[in-house]
């Protein structure tokens, strides 16, 4: 849905994963444990693929996305067999990361709250497309947000400039009336170096707390 709001109004835009959803350490650890993998050694085959893509960040290339997942994690079990005798096929990162993880309904509610007070409320991710069915079984966007705006669909991704452009413009709120509720600090980093606010999520409590201090501004 989009909207227009008038420029004393705020924007809030949430992250998904490690904030609608348990931290990314939780996830990941669950995910090594299912697929009885050493987490050093994915995270060694991780960085080597990643750097043939010409970055550091792991979720680059899927998310904006440069690669597909599903040769995105051949590439990662090819190094894993040659290096670290890794036999088991990786087929599907989205099946297992997804299998039992949980709907922070917490800061669910807070968002829901503040949406229905008249604030505009949307979500804001790093995203692969091949998740994207996932995540709407976890959070049904119609029902919570006004705007949806994910890195595949729009070529742009947190931390970069263009993300936090394109989400003012969609929510037709000057870039110091927006507010990023993230777990990344690379992400808050970016947020606050485009003229945003932004709250780093720790959990729901703290995170509410300063984002109403930050709303009453």
């Amino acid at each position: 849905m989009s909207s227009q709001v008038s420029s004393t109004a705020h924007a809030v835009w949430t992250d998904f994963g490690g904030v609608l959803t348990p931290p990314l350490g939780h996830t990941f650890g669950k995910f090594c444990t299912t697929m009885k993998l050493d987490p050093e050694a994915l995270m060694a085959a991780l960085g080597k693929v990643t750097a043939r893509y010409g970055t550091e960040d792991f979720m680059l290339p899927i998310d904006t996305p440069l690669v597909s997942e599903a040769e995105w994690l051949r590439e990662i079990g090819e190094v894993l067999a040659a290096e670290h005798g890794y036999t088991a096929e990786l087929t599907t990162l989205a099946d297992i990361w997804f299998d039992g993880r949980e709907t922070n309904h917490e800061w669910l509610d807070r968002l829901d709250g503040l949406r229905a007070a008249g604030t505009f409320v949307g979500m804001l991710s790093n995203m692969p497309p091949a998740w994207d069915a996932h995540w709407r079984r976890m959070v049904d966007p119609d029902e919570h947000f006004d705007a949806v705006l994910l890195s595949f669909e729009v070529g742009h991704r947190k931390p970069s400039a263009g993300m936090f452009e394109l989400a003012a413009a969609r929510a037709g709120v000057p870039a110091e009336r927006c507010v990023l509720i993230d777990d990344l600090a690379h992400n808050i980093a970016g947020a606050r170096e485009a003229g945003w606010q932004a709250v780093q999520f720790t959990d729901a409590a703290a995170a509410g707390d300063e984002l109403e201090k930050l709303l009453a501004g």
